[in-house]
């Protein structure tokens, strides 16, 4: 299920998105201190809990992971990971690691933990299999995503080999290798994005509005109209004309 939230202006739609991660993220904090235990035993539970934030790379993001940074909130109890990766190391111009160091992990929330997907001192495969295995890497509470002109989203690109893979397995973290992009690149998988608490979608131009509406309107071979057509994902799309 889609709800679209539609702005004219792009400060207004980071404000008001900037403004919902923020109330997503409070409300998956609250949501693990009980409220039947005692008063000693929840201060307790507060100092331990923690929320995840999983944001998308690329450039259209930039303006509103700055923004997000500035944002007052408990980020000491954050982990911040991405929703994919380009399979480079980090220091290099195309690593989404890179742009969430340079835009989100600063001002406010340099407060937050950061778990990067790749690490480049294994192979692609031995770091899936790491991710796949480490306890940290629990489900997002609260992802971000971005969607390209193919329908794209994370890196669930259709034209990848392991696409079937992608769309069907049931661990959280795959490898791809998209024909249409360059890198290989580690992604969520989409039986992941579906297990998101809160899924947001942040888009900007009338024709990432049509293919949303398009995939939305009609099973399609791309990873959004897959999430668009399930009845038990709800995607809150943030939407810019300009």
């Amino acid at each position: 299920m889609i709800e679209l939230h539609t702005f004219d202006d792009p400060r207004a739609q980071i404000d008001a998105l900037t403004r919902a991660v923020g109330d997503a993220l409070d409300a998956s904090l609250a949501a693990q201190v009980s409220t039947d235990v005692a008063a000693a035993a929840a201060a307790s539970a507060t100092s331990t809990r923690r929320a995840t934030l999983a944001v998308s790379g690329g450039t259209s993001p930039r303006p509103f992971l700055a923004a997000l940074s500035t944002h007052r909130f408990d980020w000491a109890h954050v982990d911040i990971t991405l929703v994919d990766d380009r399979w480079v190391p980090d220091a290099d111009p195309a690593s989404n690691a890179r742009l969430v160091r340079d835009t989100l992990l600063q001002n406010e929330a340099a407060h937050a933990r950061f778990l990067p997907l790749v690490d480049t001192s294994r192979t692609l495969d031995e770091q899936i299999a790491a991710l796949n295995a480490d306890p940290r890497r629990l489900l997002p509470d609260v992802a971000v995503l971005g969607m390209g002109e193919d329908g794209h989203t994370a890196s669930i690109f259709a034209d990848a080999p392991e696409w079937q893979e992608a769309t069907t397995t049931a661990r959280p973290f795959v490898a791809v290798h998209p024909a249409s992009a360059p890198h290989a690149r580690v992604s969520w998988s989409l039986a992941a994005l579906r297990q998101v608490g809160r899924l947001f979608l942040l888009i900007a131009g009338d024709r990432k509005l049509d293919v949303l509406q398009q995939a939305a309107a009609a099973p399609q071979k791309n990873a959004i109209s897959k999430l668009a057509n399930d009845n038990g994902v709800k995607l809150d799309v943030y939407w810019c004309a300009h």
